[in-house]
């Protein structure tokens, strides 16, 4: 089995990396496109997947193909795959926005799965949302589960409606956390912690906040109760931010990432 990674960006590289080891895979069966000469000079330094610069000398060859581009690629990208795609290929896009229906017509082909995935793949820790054409049989479709999971966990949704959620949620929500993240550090510059040491009371917080959670079956309210004494200094933080409607604002966060990925597949 061979596949091809279309576009060698943050997350196209990433899941080429991760492929690479793959048990599914033998040496030199993940192939990687990329049309920038400066990126391409550095995939070529890299020993475990083949380099190529035009469809027509890779794409024939793939069994399976991840499309990472950016979404707005997606229209002349088709057009140059279309003469040269087989019914045979599985086409798996990483594309927000772009629907199962528009790469079925726009490449002629059955055989589609959409997926989101996010940026914690890139330390095996991602989670990719995906969602496969009726075509796609079961076997197939294992097979794919497995390369995806390759950087972290997958989950399959029922509907395309969840990919797009799932934008909002697991695709975009890393840069949440970093939101966060900033904001707690630039409080501990302001009270008077040096770089470092902000950086590494935030990140630790995180990560044994996270663990905390994981490890438990506790909702994160009652995390937040357990330590939140009633006239206490973390009661007087979450007061704060319910005071200043900081839930509600989240949420229209994540709808905003949700909308956005709606309208970029109409």
């Amino acid at each position: 089995m061979k596949v091809l990674v279309i576009g060698a960006g943050n997350m196209g590289l990433t899941y080429a990396e991760a492929m690479s080891k793959s048990k599914q895979l033998k040496k030199r069966n993940v192939m990687i496109l990329d049309n920038s000469p400066e990126k391409i000079l550095s995939l070529k330094k890299i020993s475990h997947f083949d380099v190529f610069e035009n469809l027509e000398d890779c794409l024939p060859q793939a069994d399976l193909i991840f499309v990472a581009v950016k979404p707005y690629h997606s229209d002349d990208l088709f057009a140059k795959m279309r003469p040269l795609i087989n019914k045979g290929q599985i086409v798996i896009s990483i594309m927000a926005g772009v629907t199962i229906q528009t790469m079925q017509e726009s490449l002629e082909i059955e055989k589609v799965v959409r997926a989101m995935p996010n940026l914690p793949a890139q330390v095996g820790k991602g989670i990719t949302s995906f969602i496969p054409s009726k075509q796609v049989s079961r076997i197939e479709l294992l097979t794919v589960e497995d390369l995806l999971d390759t950087t972290g966990k997958s989950i399959q949704v029922s509907s395309e409606n969840y990919i797009d959620a799932s934008t909002g949620i697991s695709g975009s929500g890393p840069a949440y956390v970093f939101y966060f993240m900033q904001s707690m550090m630039e409080a501990a510059l302001k009270m008077g912690f040096s770089a470092n040491d902000s950086k590494v009371l935030v990140s630790q917080t995180f990560d044994g906040a996270v663990e905390l959670f994981n490890q438990s079956d506790l909702s994160p309210t009652s995390w937040m109760n357990k330590v939140a004494s009633k006239g206490g200094t973390t009661r007087a933080a979450l007061d704060s931010m319910e005071d200043n409607n900081v839930n509600e604002l989240i949420k229209e966060a994540a709808y905003a990432a949700f909308d956005r990925a709606v309208e970029l597949g109409k």
